[in-house]
């Protein structure tokens, strides 16, 4: 019994103790269920929230996407229109020009139609004036017969003499009234006629210029090519200058150096020679005078291909090859600061046209225009006045007498007592006078340039001089054996001086006096 009783107590607390670990488990259970759900809540919301991050932050890029889009679309646009808005611009403005010459064209016309018509009218009415004259003289010769007869008594023979030799008298004095009309008429008329030739001339063969440099720059890819080009001890640059017969000026000026020259040419094959050296590198005295050899055969190409090319468009003809260089030679010539190329071919367009007005030969003229000036080409080689040196070299070359004239007269060396040499003193004005065309002359130019660097030349102990920024500087040298230091500001002092009482200038010249002393030796 009480066996029973222990097994019943023992089932209940079993069965207790087990009822209450369920319980705790399905609590424990619940809270943990609970737990990840909240978690997994919490996560979601995490991940919603992250999504809703990047759909606005898409959003966002999407609307700066669509507003680059827009502005680029709208840029693009933009700049079509303004490309259009120009070009009907330049259009409208060629449109309005054109309409504009015309214009003048039939106000020129008109006035002409004008004229001629006056000038009819004066030929009818003067026509009208000899007739009644005529009738008049007629009756004053009747009149006269009788009045001779009755009151003289004379013969008719006898008082026709009288009366013949009276009218030759008056007829002699009023044929000299006409033709001294006549004569202001023809001048005043001829003066017109000369002033409409030339505008009409002027008007046809206009043309704009740019002023083009005198200075030869080359440019240097970094200053320590400044070192390369003058060499160990000077040889390189020495070697140029030798070669091309032109000065190199290396200063402190950064990534340049200047070519000084008076022969165009020569500079010209400077400057291809020297930009050749700096991009192939190697620099050395056999190297610069086969780069200065190619440079002098492709400046010579250039030469033959400028003046074939001028002869094509101005439209001449059988030109002899050496007319044809000299006159490409003319393309690195100035005058004034006019391209000597540029204003013959402007000669040969203003006397051809000239010559078409008044009905002389265009191809002559255009011809003589073309070659006016080919004494440029050599007249810092040859003695005597370009006009001269011209006509002798288009007489050499089998010019016709009339061009060799006109040639030689255009600046009055000859007197012009042929249309042509008229014709051709006139373009050759015109082309030179016209506003803008020409300005300081280049010789003055250069000529207060040499009397500058003569005058610090002039200076015993003085090396070399070198004149720069167009003048506004002069930068001396001296041998450092014949002037120490203190005779140096003596002698800077005595150029300025100098300078000063010698030349006129505006401002002022700042004058550089540079003394270097260079101490050579070796470690063995």
């Amino acid at each position: 019994m009480i066996e029973l009783l222990t097994s019943y107590v023992f089932w209940f607390v079993t069965a207790g103790v087990g009822l209450g670990f369920g319980a705790a488990g399905y609590v424990i259970r619940k809270y943990v269920a609970e737990s990840k759900t909240k978690r997994a809540e919490k996560y979601v919301k995490e991940i919603l929230k992250d999504a809703e991050k990047g759909i606005e932050t898409k959003r966002k890029e999407l609307d700066l996407e669509a507003k680059g889009e827009l502005y680029r679309i709208r840029s693009a646009f933009e700049q079509e229109t303004s490309a259009k808005r120009r070009e009907l611009s330049a259009l409208e403005s060629k449109i309005n020009q054109k309409e504009s010459n015309l214009d003048r064209k039939v106000d020129l016309w008109e006035r002409r139609e004008r004229e001629i018509t006056n000038k009819e009218n004066n030929i009818r009415q003067r026509t009208e004036d000899i007739s009644k004259r005529q009738t008049e003289l007629t009756q004053v010769l009747e009149e006269e017969k009788r009045s001779l007869q009755r009151i003289a008594g004379l013969t008719q023979e006898k008082a026709k003499e009288i009366f013949l030799a009276k009218i030759a008298e008056e007829a002699k004095y009023d044929a000299a009234l006409l033709a001294k009309k006549i004569e202001d008429e023809s001048l005043e008329e001829a003066q017109k006629k000369a002033k409409e030739i030339i505008a009409i001339a002027i008007q046809r063969c206009a043309a704009e210029y740019t002023a083009e440099s005198t200075v030869s720059v080359v440019s240097l890819p970094n200053d320590e090519m400044k070192g390369r080009i003058i060499g160990r001890e000077g040889r390189n640059i020495r070697a140029f200058e030798t070669a091309t017969g032109i000065n190199i000026i290396v200063d402190d000026t950064p990534g340049a150096v200047i070519l000084s020259g008076f022969d165009p040419v020569r500079r010209e094959i400077a400057k291809i020679a020297l930009e050749k050296l700096i991009a192939d590198g190697r620099i050395h005295p056999g190297r610069i005078e086969e780069i200065v050899e190619k440079a002098d055969r492709e400046v010579q190409i250039t030469i033959k291909e400028a003046g074939e090319q001028t002869a094509l468009e101005v439209g001449v003809q059988g030109l002899n090859t050496e007319e044809i260089k000299l006159i490409g030679r003319l393309k690195y010539r100035t005058s004034y600061g006019q391209n000597i190329l540029q204003h013959s071919k402007e000669a040969a367009y203003l006397a051809g046209a000239m010559a078409a007005e008044l009905g002389q030969d265009i191809k002559t003229a255009k011809r003589a225009g073309l070659l006016h000036d080919i004494g440029k080409a050599v007249d810092h080689e040859v003695e005597g006045t370009h006009a001269l040196i011209g006509a002798d070299l288009a007489k050499k070359y089998g010019e016709p007498d009339n061009i060799v004239y006109a040639i030689a007269s255009h600046h009055e060396e000859k007197p012009t007592d042929t249309i042509l040499s008229v014709l051709i003193q006139a373009a050759d004005a015109i082309s030179a006078a016209r506003p803008g065309v020409r300005r300081e002359t280049f010789e003055k130019y250069v000529k207060r340039l040499e009397e500058l660097e003569s005058i610090a030349t002039s200076f015993s102990g003085v090396n070399k001089t070198y004149a720069i920024n167009a003048g506004r500087e002069i930068r001396v040298m001296v041998e450092p054996d014949k002037v120490s230091d203190t005779e140096s500001v003596k002698l800077l002092r005595d150029i300025s001086k100098k300078i000063e009482e010698t030349l006129n200038y505006p401002g002022q010249i700042k004058v550089t006096l540079i003394r270097e002393t260079r101490v050579v030796d070796y470690a063995k």
